[in-house]
């Protein structure tokens, strides 16, 4: 395995980071593109409707899959173009499990599986108890392989953190040894509570706000995901 070499006066493929003006701190990275962050804008704004919503959620999330798969090995693989044969790239290794904690999280499927068609998708499905904010598990169905593949999480808002670490409990309980959680907007208690008790889970995220409101809702956050998803209130 080996990387390629960049062209004169391009980088690397890692150095992208740069060009994207990238924030990262150890295992979370605050994607700062001016495209992820004018989406992130855009979804925010009340007056954005539902079917505009979906739309950048499904933009975002492509964005922050293209970061979160960065670090995905790759291998040669002998080809033919139309002109000569010539040795190209292919992604190695392990394969991938896309696992959306419910519902929220399904808004963004699609914006990970336009890039990766083939990867398994399990289901988390999780609600967060209004009063003690504690996840309550109501539905779990995972691929039975997970412990060859690397384990994607997806979750809107990474808030308190309870839900989304219990999913990292779940898909980890399922043989899971590798897993990345993509979110839209983070708190930094949201990020503190998974790396208290999953401190190798990588984190890309398209914004860390402030604080949790008395409510335990993200400020300035964006709303509730899955209402302004499906129309619901």
């Amino acid at each position: 395995m080996r990387q390629a070499a960049p062209l004169p006066g391009f980088p690397r493929l890692h150095d992208v980071r740069v060009l994207s003006r990238s924030v990262l701190t150890g295992p979370v990275t605050e994607v700062r593109h001016p495209l992820v962050q004018h989406k992130l804008g855009l979804l925010r704004d009340t007056s954005t409707d539902t079917h505009r919503f979906r739309q950048l959620v499904n933009e975002l999330t492509l964005l922050l899959t293209y970061e979160a798969t960065k670090h995905l090995a790759t291998e040669d693989a002998e080809i033919e173009t139309p002109l000569e044969a010539m040795t190209a790239q292919r992604i190695s290794g392990k394969k991938v499990a896309v696992c959306p904690i419910l519902r929220a999280g399904m808004g963004m499927l699609d914006g990970v599986l336009s890039l990766i068609p083939v990867a398994r998708v399990g289901f988390i499905g999780l609600y967060r108890n209004e009063e003690t904010l504690e996840p309550v598990e109501y539905y779990v169905k995972l691929p039975d392989d997970l412990s060859d593949r690397d384990v994607i999480l997806l979750d809107p808002m990474l808030a308190t953190g309870n839900s989304t670490a219990a999913a990292v409990e779940l898909v980890k309980a399922a043989g899971a040894s590798s897993v990345r959680l993509i979110a839209l907007i983070a708190t930094p208690i949201g990020i503190e509570r998974i790396h208290r008790d999953h401190p190798e889970v990588a984190i890309v995220v398209a914004g860390i706000d402030r604080e949790l409101n008395e409510r335990g809702y993200i400020v300035p956050g964006l709303g509730d995901a899955g209402d302004r998803l499906y129309g619901t209130k």
